[in-house]
């Protein structure tokens, strides 16, 4: 049963963040430089000190209290979501989001989602922000498992569509291959979870792939950290509450769609706020959710949940919103299909990895799209 759930993080915890924050001694953190070898640290510094100097987690608390928000239990693990009703005109939502990211991505899609029709579900994906404690490592497939058992609960028997990006993609993917009678489709703005030995086989294909292995190459070590090692990133990143705003704050100025300067530097405040960036920021640090949310990296090297087995399938109908991402960058269309049944296809003009975040709009009007396409 769910049961409605009140943010309230404890004022002595809110204290420690503080005055660690406040006691970070930045003259033993030497700079290369701008944002080559990883997180520019006068970008930093400034988010810091926003952070020290401005920033109001009361206020923010008391904004994101607004929301609907539940708690239930589902096979045995602690799921947080948000649900806003619609009429039930049409089928339920469930919005997945990814890491670094939280549940505050979709904020500027509930209230237009739910004026379309759909009941509208955004949880706290296993481990993350408030959907904890979880009992142990959990990866993209068993998370996949218990969203199908909290849309389940909610709507019994409903057909529901899935939209997921990061993380949320990968466990879309999982619930069309093993829950397939429960969806009408699902909608994707990122797609490496293809079946095992996907082959390129035209020139535009052996393009993608030989950038995509090279950018993953300079981009990806968080994920072999975060798969093989989590627990001692995690020791760090526990007691270091700016060392956790610098491990999540280089992904959005690595993986969003910003202007940069001639240095290939960020501009990442063209796009992103610093009372923004710090509440999904917090939602790891307040929550002490860190460590549990890098479990799913370590959970999908357990569960071999990478990749679908050769020779998959998905006949779910599915929507793909190629926004762009400039690491993780979308593949052709001719490439998705070898494993994905694709109804729907979109060249986004603009936004990058947090499209719910970078572009509402645009998200929102493509799925839509989807939606009529595979309802009407």
């Amino acid at each position: 049963m769910a049961i409605p759930f009140t943010i309230n993080i404890p004022e002595e915890r809110l204290a420690a963040i503080r005055a660690k924050v406040s006691a970070y001694d930045w003259g033993q953190l030497p700079d290369t430089g701008g944002w080559k070898s990883g997180v520019g640290i006068s970008d930093l510094r400034r988010l810091v000190r926003y952070w020290d100097q401005a920033y109001d987690w009361r206020q923010v608390e008391k904004r994101l209290n607004q929301l609907p928000h539940f708690t239930t239990q589902i096979e045995g693990e602690c799921i947080h979501f948000i649900h806003v009703h619609g009429d039930s005109s049409k089928p339920p939502l469930l919005l997945l989001h990814g890491w670094p990211g939280s549940f505050i991505e979709f904020e500027h899609l509930l209230e237009p989602l739910a004026a379309c029709g759909h009941d509208v579900i955004v949880p706290s994906l296993p481990g993350f922000a408030f959907s904890t404690p979880i009992t142990g490592v959990i990866g993209p497939r068993r998370a996949a498992e218990l969203m199908n058992g909290l849309m389940g609960q909610l709507f019994g028997q409903s057909r529901y569509i899935v939209q997921g990006g990061d993380w949320g993609s990968g466990i879309a993917g999982w619930l069309a291959h093993d829950f397939a009678p429960a969806l009408l489709g699902i909608h994707l703005n990122m797609a490496d979870l293809l079946a095992q030995g996907t082959i390129a086989t035209t020139p535009e294909e052996r393009d993608f792939v030989a950038r995509r292995d090279v950018l993953l190459d300079w981009e990806t070590g968080y994920n072999h950290e975060q798969e093989t090692r989590p627990q001692t990133l995690g020791v760090a990143m526990a007691d270091s509450p700016v060392g956790a705003a610098a491990w999540i704050l280089e992904k959005f100025g690595k993986w969003a769609d910003l202007p940069r300067n001639a240095e290939g530097d960020p501009d990442i405040w063209s796009t992103f706020g610093e009372e923004q960036l710090l509440t999904n920021i917090m939602l790891y640090v307040a929550t002490s959710s860190f460590i549990t949310a890098t479990w799913m990296y370590h959970g999908k090297r357990l569960e071999g949940s990478g990749k679908f087995p050769a020779g998959t399938y998905i006949t779910v109908p599915t929507g793909f919103a190629a926004f762009r991402d400039p690491v993780f960058i979308p593949p052709p269309r001719s490439f998705v299909e070898k494993t994905f049944n694709i109804v729907h296809w979109t060249e986004m003009a603009c936004g990058g990895h947090f499209a719910a975040w970078e572009q509402p709009q645009l998200m929102l009007d493509d799925l839509r799209s989807f939606v009529a396409r595979i309802t009407e």
